[in-house]
């Protein structure tokens, strides 16, 4: 198959073509993926998006599924028990930051807004599409700037400026394939 994909996927890794090919850049309204990825690129922090995403599956087992009501009640123990699970990254702030955001998260819903209304309001509901030169993709964008302070004042955690726009790829707020990517065709 000789199809271009963008320049930063991993073509000799299944899971790196699945992802680019099926999930970066394509708009996702669905609770729990949204709430999973938000953490999934808090955990990225320091490290490559492929080794969060070589442990996607452990981090589901580990966080039930990313049900943010079990996660928001998480205790000491629960905690010691993720710190020494070798599947997901053991850094006891990621961890603590995933529970902060499960209870962050249901507070959001406590005041009658879901993440899916509530990020998808920063673009009235529509994917912005960019066309960065040679795919010269900024780290931070003014928006990302806006989300991750409102996500701050929040109780979000892990959300600085350049998780949430990797986040706003993964999760299609923003689409940013290269010129020549079979996805960026595909629209």
């Amino acid at each position: 198959m000789n199809d271009i994909r963008c320049t930063w996927a991993n073509m000799a890794n299944p899971r790196y073509i699945a992802y680019h090919d099926h999930e970066w850049g394509v708009p996702c309204h669905d609770e729990t993926t949204l709430f999973e990825m938000l953490n999934l690129e808090g955990a990225q922090a320091g490290l490559s998006w492929e080794t969060i995403l070589n442990k996607r599956d452990n981090y589901r087992l580990a966080f039930d599924g990313w049900d943010a009501e079990k996660i928001a009640r998480y205790d000491d123990a629960k905690v010691a028990d993720l710190l020494a699970n070798p599947g997901i990254v053991r850094n006891r702030l990621k961890v603590a930051a995933a529970i902060a955001n499960a209870r962050a998260y249901l507070r959001l819903r406590d005041e009658g807004l879901t993440l899916d209304g509530y990020l998808w309001g920063f673009v009235d509901g529509r994917p912005i599409v960019n066309d960065w030169p040679d795919g010269a993709r900024p780290a931070r964008t003014d928006l990302s700037d806006r989300i991750s302070k409102d996500l701050g004042k929040r109780g979000f955690k892990f959300v600085g400026s350049t998780i949430v726009y990797a986040y706003m790829q993964g999760i299609g707020m923003v689409d940013d394939h290269d010129r020549a990517c079979l996805c960026r065709r595909r629209r």
